[in-house]
């Protein structure tokens, strides 16, 4: 199957050409874009090509590990990036990157050796020295983490991650006024990031201020609502404050975001347990102990909400597990001896009440010690001492590495954009799968089209496309050797020549894809769908070759067509055309709008989602752009209006760029 795909990708790129006269430059440029849009099983297919013409390449090897890095493959990323080094040992990002997959596989020493060699060539990186400080604090190297950390902030004073990161360091240290300095400096430089709010909120926890805890974690959730760990953070500090009814109501939001939040449920579970509510405490520790079914206090917590409710036969059941696993909890003896009596099991209840009294017995001998009272209402996640049950859960640590890690996902040459408009919409075959579903998008001639099989799949239109799996990858090359002879055979079916085109830009094979389209529409002059796609592949064509530039530093030259006029020129011409054809096409107005607004004709695109909008009132991504828009035009009331807009009908990112900008509202 492998031969046949390669055989399949070269026919179609060079027909008359043999294995080692494939054009590699382009194969490798097909490579990097699939590699750019997400679809990193399909780049490695690229990368082999190249790798299999032209072994002595570094390119190839380095960008193929950048994909496996992406797929969770360590060593695989590992071994491409050092044979990348091999071949070019000047290559910075391939010992970034090489060092964040020995990162994964805890190789810190050698992880550390990657970032230094790369300093040496890039020393004003400042992922480089973000990533150094990182690994350091993995090996607990605090001293180091903090040098590198004061080197990073001489050479970018704002940057706000490495004050928090220094702040964290400050905290391991039990530093906790450096800590509050570099928390208090980063607030200074950047109030709008919830994790700055977050972090000092975790110092002030650590001091006991519960109430200046709960009022930064107030700003955090403000600014990023969608985040589950701000609420549980905060239902801890309302707990401290026996606020048990608002904690309680944190830890519900949590787990509607994330159902699956082990602290969530266990100490919900508690407060429930605590306030009465037995049946629904014993659901969440039912839940508990679905996810971890050696959790012992979850099944003692269990056992006691089941003895009280009158199940003694469950009840039993628990307490003997734990027992079972922990014979000297005495603690067990006695609810288990409880519940026997009430059972009639006298025997029994005698049997475990001889080893109540025999502990005793032995504690006041001096045989054994009585256990200290640990007045701590909260213990570590970690934590197996039994005594510990009724205890709320924290974290074992601050996520801190989580918090600041660069790990090469998602869009991997694309740095530094926070906030971005919704992407175009495009004609294609699959979608990613959301949860929460916004919106079915609906037109009545392409689903005409799909009733009637035209194509070999039916068409969706969406703006958030799904990468290919490996099995799809394969198809769609057979299917452009079928789509070739089907064409062969009726040169004036444009249905053919789209579907080709489609198969193209599914493998990421944009300029080809563009030839095709651009065939179709000489076909048939009057087919909206060629014009619609071919003004996606252009602006992603355009997309690609900016990324790239900033990527890989070309020159100048390269800057400016990236950027060119013109091209949007012929994206918007293509747009033009589909609204003169289809006027009720409300995707081409929203995909017009965002190409405006890319040349900063903001007032032209909001006149475009206006009309988007005027089509279909439920367009999210109409709301969420225009009011991106009004916002770079400096009308903040009428941008957050709209995103309110956008995230009520299901594009929550829309939330956290509505806290940043409400305050600016004058």
């Amino acid at each position: 199957m492998k031969l046949r795909l390669t055989y399949l990708v070269l026919w179609v790129m060079c027909p008359l050409l043999g294995w080692a006269q494939i054009n590699t430059d382009r194969v490798m440029m097909i490579g990097r874009n699939a590699l750019y849009f997400e679809d990193y099983v399909l780049s490695i297919q690229y990368f082999n090509q190249v790798i299999g013409a032209k072994p002595y390449l570094a390119d190839p090897y380095f960008f193929r590990g950048v994909a496996k890095i992406n797929l969770d493959d360590f060593p695989g990323a590992e071994s491409d990036c050092t044979e990348a080094i091999e071949r070019n040992p000047f290559v910075v990002n391939a010992y970034q990157v090489r060092g964040l997959a020995r990162i994964q596989q805890n190789k810190f020493d050698d992880a550390v050796k990657d970032y230094e060699k790369a300093l040496e060539l890039d020393p004003e990186n400042i992922t480089l020295w973000h990533n150094l400080a990182l690994c350091r604090i993995r090996q607990d190297d605090y001293e180091g983490a903090k040098r590198d950390l004061d080197r990073l902030i001489t050479i970018a004073p704002k940057y706000t991650k490495a004050y928090l990161m220094r702040g964290e360091v400050d905290l391991k240290q039990k530093d906790t006024l450096m800590a509050e300095k570099d928390f208090n400096r980063a607030l200074e430089i950047d109030r709008y990031d919830p994790d700055i709010w977050s972090s000092r909120a975790m110092l002030h926890l650590m001091r006991e201020k519960y109430k200046d805890a709960e009022t930064d974690l107030d700003r955090a959730i403000h600014l990023s609502v969608r985040n589950p760990g701000l609420f549980i953070n905060r239902a801890l500090s309302r707990y401290h404050q026996n606020n048990l009814r608002g904690a309680m109501s944190d830890y519900d939001l949590a787990l509607d975001m994330d159902p699956n939040n082990f602290i969530g449920h266990y100490n919900r579970g508690l407060l429930r347990a605590q306030v009465g509510d037995d049946n629904r405490a014993i659901e969440d520790f039912n839940f508990v102990v679905e996810m971890e079914p050696d959790n012992m206090m979850a099944i003692f917590n269990r056992a006691l909400l089941l003895d009280q409710t009158g199940d003694l036969r469950g009840a039993i059941k628990d307490y003997t597990t734990v027992l079972e696993e922990y014979p000297n909890f005495l603690a067990g003896y006695q609810y288990r001896s409880a519940a026997r009596k009430k059972l009639g099991d006298r025997r029994g209840a005698e049997a475990d009440e001889l080893v109540v009294l025999k502990a005793q017995l032995d504690v006041q001998n001096g045989v054994k010690k009585q256990q200290a009272d640990n007045k701590e209402k909260t213990r570590k996640k970690s934590d197996k001492n039994m005594n510990n049950y009724r205890k709320i859960v924290v974290s074992d640590n601050d996520g801190m590495e989580e918090k600041y890690k660069n790990d090469y996902r998602g869009r991997v040459q694309d740095r530094n954009v926070t906030i971005t408009p919704q992407p175009m919409f495009v004609l294609t075959y699959y979608e990613k799968r959301n949860e929460v579903r916004r919106q079915i998008y609906y037109y009545k001639y392409i689903d005409e089209l799909n009733a009637r099989h035209t194509y070999p799949e039916n068409l969706l239109i969406t703006n958030d496309e799904a990468a290919l799996t490996e099995e799809q990858a394969k198809k769609h090359f057979a299917s452009i050797d079928e789509q070739t002879s089907a064409i062969m055979a009726e040169p004036d079916n444009v249905h053919k020549r789209f579907a080709r085109a489609i198969d193209f830009y599914l493998v990421q094979d944009l300029d080809n894809a563009l030839v095709d389209l651009t065939e179709a529409i000489k076909e048939q002059p009057n087919f909206f769908l060629s014009y619609f796609n071919r003004a996606v592949v252009r602006y992603k064509q355009m997309e690609y070759q900016r990324v790239m530039q900033d990527y890989d530093k070309k020159t100048k030259e390269e800057a400016v067509r990236a950027m060119n006029v013109s091209d949007h020129e012929l994206v918007k011409r293509d747009l033009d055309k589909v609204i003169e054809l289809a006027p009720d096409f409300v995707f081409a107005y929203y995909n017009r709008g965002n190409v405006l607004a890319a040349l900063k004709d903001y007032r032209a695109a909001i006149v475009d989602y206006d009309r988007a909008l005027e089509l279909d009132p439920n367009l999210a991504e109409a709301y969420y752009n225009r009011g991106l828009t009004h916002i770079f035009l400096g009308n903040n009331r009428q941008g957050v209006q709209d995103l309110s807009k956008a995230g009520e009908l299901g594009l929550y990112s829309a939330y956290n760029i509505i806290k940043r900008f409400t305050e600016r509202i004058e």
